[in-house]
């Protein structure tokens, strides 16, 4: 398996010096010409699977750009959730990391090149590093630190002649910031305790307990419950017939409000009613429903109506009001009463619950995400809520105050909705300083396997995390391309500005290969980007 590996990589590199020993040649491009290639960037968005994207993404990956670098060979276990450790700080303007994102640095300041130094030959935590956000207040221009960080693993590194060391780092798990010092070397150093993260939940089950149905308890006998599948179990909050640690009703109701509790009562005495009354076509409904028991009622009623009415009719049933909506087909009398025994003592319907499943927030964030960048199967992401959501706030095109949030966010299903939220709302790319509209989602461009955002380190040490556009208005290009230090092998920078304001934006890449496709994009400045979140 290593030695497949290496010999991609040896194959990567031998691409990569063959695009570097092109000259680079201007082409002059007709209207025509230009229109086809936007098809064709839209179409294809990163993907080469209609052969007119003909650059390798996986290259820009591998941050070439820092030169040879020496893998360390070290791979950390992950740390205890709660636990307590002191790390070299990094300070980085613009930059959010995130667990599994990778970060490249350039780092050329004495003092934190005495960090590096000291994180390879640590003991607590060997080869790690503390990533945490800087930025200047914008009502008093002082600098200000997050307090929620991200440690980061050295995976590889290289000492150069002049002193400053190349390090290509991967984020490990989120840390909270308790205090900061300066060693006797001047590197910054953090005390740090590491966030402990919750577990994905698959509600109801998680949410409410493991809850015996109504007609089981209000008989109080526990132990006659008819045995159930699993599926079933899980769709009920019932768990298996294995677990001794069914919620009582004492306990269940000690979780409530006030105000829930006498809801919840009034539920429990209107079942009570309804069981009273049941009729004879009532017990013939409820052996036809042992055929189909795979739903709930509460799943049932849900095609009533959508938004309030929905919610109007959970609470005429959590009310014990036998009101419902009259349809010519008498739907609702199809239902047995005696189903409704069988529903779990859950305070909610159960798709209020969904809206906390974890796993049913991830197939719908993989959903959105893969309409906007065209990503390949997400099906391994969907089976891990948790890597899923740090995935897509790691690569999503939006301002870095905003990722900052995504990252100080505790709880999956919490930070899985902010994101699906984001992702439908997300359009425009404005510039920060005058609101000039630059691009919308749809001129996204994916250049690198690892999505259509990603952190890049200059010659000078400083990081940019930039967002890939085939299109973009309103931008100014400053200067000759160059080739030199380019993150994505094959083509050469220009500076971009904003032609309103003359902030610097990001930087117009140019092919320098006829057949390399595309010809041309944009690569935008994340800490430039307009936050359009509130």
């Amino acid at each position: 398996m290593e030695d497949r590996i290496l010999e991609r990589e040896r194959y990567q590199m031998e691409q990569i010096r063959q695009l570097e020993s092109e000259e680079l040649q201007v082409e002059e491009v007709d209207e025509e010409e230009s229109s086809d290639d936007e098809l064709t960037y839209r179409t294809t968005a990163g993907a080469s699977a209609s052969g007119e994207f003909t650059y390798d993404t996986s290259l820009a990956a591998l941050h070439s750009y820092l030169g040879d670098v020496e893998d360390t060979n070290n791979r950390l276990a992950f740390l205890d959730g709660g636990a307590v450790l002191n790390v070299p700080l990094f300070y980085l303007e613009g930059v959010v990391l995130f667990p599994e994102a990778t970060l490249p640095l350039r780092v050329v300041q004495p003092n934190f090149i005495a960090a590096v130094e000291k994180a390879l030959r640590q003991v607590d935590a060997p080869y790690t590093i503390g990533v945490i956000r800087v930025h200047r207040d914008p009502i008093n221009g002082r600098i200000k630190l997050a307090t929620t960080g991200t440690t980061a693993e050295i995976r590889q590194y290289r000492h150069l002649e002049d002193g400053s060391v190349n390090v290509v780092t991967r984020g490990q798990q989120r840390f909270r910031l308790r205090r900061r010092w300066m060693d006797v070397e001047g590197s910054p150093c953090g005390e740090i305790q590491i966030i402990n993260e919750d577990l994905p939940l698959r509600t109801p089950r998680e949410a409410v307990g493991r809850l015996a149905p109504l007609s089981i308890l209000r008989s109080g006998v526990h132990n006659q419950m008819p045995p159930i599948n699993g599926s079933r179990a899980d769709q009920y909050g019932l768990g298996n017939e294995n677990d001794s640690d069914a919620m009582s009703e004492e306990s269940f109701e000690s979780e409530l409000s006030p105000t829930e509790r006498r809801l919840h009562q009034s539920a429990l005495v209107s079942c009570d009613i309804l069981d009273d009354s049941t009729s004879s076509d009532d017990e013939n409904i409820e052996q036809q429903s042992h055929i189909q028991p795979a739903r709930s009622p509460f799943d049932n009623f849900r095609s009533f109506g959508t938004g309030k009415n929905r919610e109007a009719v959970g609470v005429r049933l959590a009310l014990g009001k036998s009101s419902m909506p009259n349809h010519k087909n008498d739907t609702w009398k199809k239902y047995s009463l005696n189903q409704f025994r069988e529903v779990p003592r859950a305070f909610w319907p159960s798709w209020v619950y969904q809206m906390y499943d974890s796993y049913s927030l991830a197939q719908r964030a993989a959903g959105r995400w893969k309409q906007i960048v065209r990503a390949p199967s997400m099906d391994s992401y969907v089976r891990k809520p948790d890597l899923l959501s740090f995935h897509i706030a790691s690569k999503m095109p939006v301002s870095v105050s905003t990722r900052q949030e995504l990252l100080e966010i505790d709880g999956i299903s919490y930070r899985l909705r902010r994101e699906i939220e984001l992702l439908e709302s997300f359009d425009c790319i404005r510039c920060k300083t005058c609101e000039l509209l630059i691009a919308r989602r749809t001129d996204m461009l994916v250049m690198s396997s690892e999505g259509p955002l990603g952190a890049y380190v200059n010659p000078h040490g400083f990081v940019h995390e930039i967002m890939t556009l085939f299109k973009a208005n309103g931008l100014a290009v400053i200067g000759n391309p160059v080739k030199e230090y380019s993150w994505f092998p094959g083509y050469a920078w220009s500076i971009a500005e904003c032609a309103s304001c003359e902030t610097q934006l990001g930087w117009l890449f140019t092919a320098t290969k006829k057949k390399l496709k595309p010809r041309s994009f944009w690569g935008i400045r994340s800490s430039q980007v307009a936050d359009e979140s509130h």
